[in-house]
C-alpha cells in the first residue's frame, strides 16, 4: 500500500524515480500529493466530480478523476499579451482526466485539487490549449 492507503504506485510509470509514496513520505517527485493531504480522499474526489459536472460545460461529463503528476498535465496557456503561463506545479500530484469533446478533434482536460478546478480544451498531444474555466473552490 501507499503512504495514504491508496494503491496508486503500482500503476505509476514513474515509480522508479520516486521509490513509492512510503519511501518519499507522501511527497512523490518532491511535491505535494492531493491524496496524501486529504484524509477523506474518496469524498473529495466525488465532490470534485459532482462540481465539475454541475458546471454545465457542453459535452463535459466526468466519470472518474485520476492521480496525475503536474509535469504530465501542466500545459502552457497563451495569454492575450502574447506570453504564456503555467498554472500548476510540475512536482505536485493532482486529480484529473481527459474527456473527448463530442463531434470534435479536441479534448477537455480537467485538473483539480481541494483549492481549484481547471478545465481547458486542447488538440492532439495538448496542442493549442485554451482555458475554459479556472475556479477557486
Amino acid at each position: 500500500m501507499t503512504y495514504c492507503g491508496i494503491d496508486c504506485c503500482k500503476e505509476c510509470s514513474r515509480l522508479a524515480e520516486c521509490g513509492g509514496c512510503e519511501k518519499c513520505g507522501g511527497h512523490p517527485f518532491g511535491g505535494s500529493c492531493v491524496a496524501e493531504r486529504n484524509k477523506d480522499f474518496s469524498q473529495l474526489k466525488q465532490q470534485l466530480i459532482d462540481e465539475i459536472n454541475a458546471l454545465g460545460i457542453c459535452g463535459l461529463i466526468v466519470e472518474n478523476l485520476n492521480l496525475l503528476t503536474g509535469a504530465f498535465v501542466n500545459l502552457e496557456y497563451p495569454l492575450s499579451n502574447g506570453t504564456t503561463v503555467k498554472f500548476l506545479n510540475d512536482k505536485d500530484i493532482y486529480l484529473g482526466n481527459q474527456i473527448e469533446i463530442p463531434n470534435s478533434e479536441r479534448c477537455y482536460g480537467v485538473v483539480a485539487n481541494e483549492d481549484f478546478i481547471l478545465v481547458c480544451e486542447y488538440g492532439c498531444n495538448g496542442a493549442n490549449p485554451e482555458i475554459v474555466l479556472y475556479k477557486h473552490r
